[in-house]
Order: structure tokens, then C-alpha cells, then sequence
């Protein structure tokens, strides 16, 4: 088996370095390969990467402009090579280390799409109105669908590299959290969840998710829930 680790990068200058170290340096139970898509950084962090051209698990992809994550998840999913896939952003607020807790109920058998759930305290959360907003939008998932899932806005999401083209996720930005998990639940899919740990950033410190997030999120929830399930 190999796991394909896309990582969209948008000026991210300040974390992408150490963000590729911690991915590389994970001992993992299965093949890597962390596809690297840059989606039209300004901030200098196109110069970082010469430094992995010559490492072979990598790969690395830059945009031309600025199309959103989803567009640069779309692309990433697009180079991928690996039987199984999953999102890791550049800017540290997930820890790398933790993947391998998300294997292990495909390794076992229990499952083929798996969420890394986060729990919110004090001490990881540095706005409750986000947190609210992502409790918001996960209920509405849950009452739409009929279902319980924790965190639908989680970045960790691992699921078979055909099974997420498949999806044919068209949300550019944000939106492809809703519209994954919302396409999933449509066709009859529930994600095992696996509890990891959480470190949020700052809109300071580069934060870039909103509350116009949220709301796009629940109508593209809404959308999904009356169309004709994938098969």
C-alpha cells in the first residue's frame, strides 16, 4: 500500500519547512509520497523549494495564481500515484505523527475512509466562534444525512485515491470540506473517526478560514443532501 500526502501551500513561508520535515520524518507502516502543491505563494516561499528536488518521496507542483485549496487539493489528487490519499496542510496546526493512527483501521480491515477528529479546549482553540461555527456546520450534516459524524471540517481525511477522484469535488476553496464529507454521506459512506490532536492559528498568525466559510459550507451540505447518490 501507498499513501499520497497532499499538502496546498499558500504563503506559508514561516511553517512549510518544518511541515515537510515532520511529514518525511513519520515512521509510517506503508509507502509515502507528499505531493506538495503551491498555489500561487508571494510571500518567498517558492524559494524553499530547491532544497527537496532531489528527495524522491516528494513532489512538488506550482500553480500559476491562486485558486483556493480545493482547486490545489484537485490538482494534487490529479499527480497522486498512491492507492490511498490524504490532506495535511503546511501550516502546523494538525500534527503530522498522527497519520499513522488513521491508517490503522484500513490496515485492520474496519474501514476505507477515516476522519482524524479534533477535540477543542482552552488551550487549542483561539476563537469559540470558529469552534461554534464548525459544531454548526457538522450538525447540519448530521441532521441532513441522518448521521454522526464529529468534525466534518477536519483536514484529515483519508480515504482510496479513486474513491476522491471519483467524488469530483468542485469546490475551489474551503467548500470541498462540505462538499467531500456531504458526497460521502450521500452515497451511504460513514467515516471511521479516529480522536488526534489540534494546535489552531491566529487570524494573526495566519488563519485563513472566515464565517462566509461556514455559511457556503451548510448550503453546499444542502445541495449534496438531494442529489442522486455516486455509485
Amino acid at each position: 500500500m501507498k499513501l499520497s500526502i497532499l499538502m496546498p501551500v499558500y504563503n506559508e513561508v514561516k511553517t512549510l519547512e518544518s511541515a515537510v520535515k515532520r511529514v518525511l520524518a513519520v515512521n509510517y507502516p506503508v509507502d509515502i509520497e507528499l505531493v506538495i502543491i503551491d498555489d500561487g505563494s508571494k510571500d518567498g516561499t517558492r524559494e524553499l523549494y530547491s532544497q527537496w528536488k532531489n528527495e524522491s518521496r516528494v513532489l512538488i507542483h506550482e500553480k500559476a495564481t491562486n485558486g483556493g485549496k480545493g482547486s490545489a487539493i484537485k490538482k494534487g489528487a490529479e499527480l497522486a500515484t498512491g492507492d490511498y490519499v490524504i490532506m495535511c496542510d503546511a501550516d502546523l496546526e494538525y500534527a503530522p505523527e498522527e497519520i499513522p493512527s488513521l491508517l490503522s483501521p484500513i490496515l485492520n480491515g474496519e474501514s476505507t475512509v477515516v476522519y482524524g477528529t479534533r477535540t477543542f479546549g482552552s488551550h487549542n482553540a483561539y476563537s469559540y466562534l470558529y469552534v461554534l461555527g464548525n459544531r454548526g456546520v457538522t450538525t447540519t450534516a448530521n441532521i441532513l444525512f441522518n448521521c454522526y459524524i464529529s468534525d466534518l471540517e477536519t483536514c484529515f481525511k483519508l480515504m482510496p485515491l479513486e474513491l476522491y477522484r471519483k467524488l469530483d469535488v468542485k469546490s475551489a476553496g474551503f467548500g470541498m470540506e462540505a462538499e467531500i464529507t456531504g458526497k460521502l454521506l450521500r452515497s451511504g459512506v460513514r467515516p471511521y473517526e479516529v480522536p488526534i490532536s489540534y494546535k489552531a492559528r491566529s487570524r494573526e498568525e495566519g488563519k485563513k478560514l472566515t464565517w462566509k466559510d461556514g455559511v457556503e459550507a451548510i448550503w453546499i451540505l444542502a445541495k449534496e443532501r438531494f442529489r442522486t447518490p455516486i455509485r
